[in-house]
């Protein structure tokens, strides 16, 4: 009897020893690669039964040439280099990892919040300049006195208002797809968007990308929040036009933005966040952990394997 043939398209794991064990004892044999181009992916992948992929690009035309696939599994959360309509016309599920990492993505936006919020990147900058000032320069109220809002109601956006429920502040969310008593049985308002702007005093983005969600946080969105609001984005990097973002930093029309994740990553070196006054900027790190790496690479391989047994798979995205 043949094996499975599971083809890991690209990584940068530091060892492979979880995707091994899981997929040997799954009667699988592992394959890996490293591909930059679809055409790489392509070659790379013939006569695969299962794939894993991380940034590698699995287009429609890489998609025509999976004669035997079952299951594509991104490793994360996000899966938009995937097209996932064309695996759903050949029959191949695709799947995500939405919960590997998920106290860690909450802790960094609460952290950028927090460091905003206190103006502590403003005011170590001043001191180390040689200003000693026992004020801010900008408007600070206390965190109790403030509203925190998520666009998204999902696990990352939880934990983010559990976390931040012991400062005693207002909580709401905007979410389409959750009722108003679910949020409500966590202490938060259910809002609708327009509200989301205009009464949050630190917005934290929690949604995924969508042709519907390209640029939620645009110009337009930008002018009605607070000139003391705070952004902090820790998803997906075009959820916000971030030349607006940058011009409305410089404008002071709002006071701050966290952002770890870009529209273009690396972020080139001459984008305007770079030099945007009161830009707290990390690069795609929230989901990092010590522990976050192996255990994100242990559940994408038992969700390649559930596919390859024709079990149920606990998080495909394209029904």
């Amino acid at each position: 009897m043949n094996k499975f043939r599971v083809v890991i398209t690209d990584h940068g794991f530091p060892n492979l020893r979880h995707e091994e064990d899981v997929i040997a004892s799954a009667g699988g044999e592992l394959i890996v690669a490293q591909c930059k181009t679809a055409a790489e992916v392509s070659a790379a992948t013939r006569g695969a039964d299962a794939l894993l992929v991380q940034w590698a690009p699995v287009d429609a035309g890489v998609i025509a040439g999976l004669d035997h696939c079952k299951v594509i599994v991104r490793y994360g959360i996000g899966y938009d280099n995937v097209d996932i309509a064309a695996a759903k016309a050949r029959g191949i599920a695709v799947c995500n990892v939405p919960d590997y990492g998920v106290h860690e993505v909450a802790e960094h936006a609460v952290s950028m919040a927090l460091a905003l919020a206190r103006q502590l990147p403003v005011i170590d900058a001043r001191l180390r300049a040689g200003t000693w000032k026992i004020t801010p320069d900008r408007q600070m109220p206390s965190l109790r006195e403030m509203t925190f809002a998520t666009a998204g109601f999902g696990r990352i956006a939880r934990s983010a208002h559990h976390m931040m429920r012991g400062f005693d502040g207002k909580r709401i969310a905007y979410d389409p797809f959750v009722p108003a008593d679910v949020m409500q049985m966590e202490g938060v308002e259910k809002v609708e968007i327009d509200d989301l702007f205009t009464r949050a005093d630190i917005i934290s983005l929690h949604l995924p990308l969508t042709a519907e969600t390209k640029h939620f946080v645009n110009a337009d969105r930008l002018a009605d929040m607070k000139h003391t609001a705070i952004i902090v984005n820790t998803a997906r990097g075009p959820l916000i036009d971030t030349v607006a973002l940058a011009a409305a930093l410089e404008s002071d029309q709002i006071a701050g933005a966290g952002i770890d994740v870009f529209e273009q990553e690396p972020l080139p070196a001459d984008h305007p966040l770079r030099t945007a006054p009161r830009a707290l900027l990390t690069s795609h790190v929230a989901w990092y952990s010590e522990s976050s790496i192996p255990r994100l690479q242990r559940l994408a391989a038992e969700e390649a394997a559930r596919g390859l047994k024709g079990e149920a798979l606990k998080n495909q995205v394209n029904r």
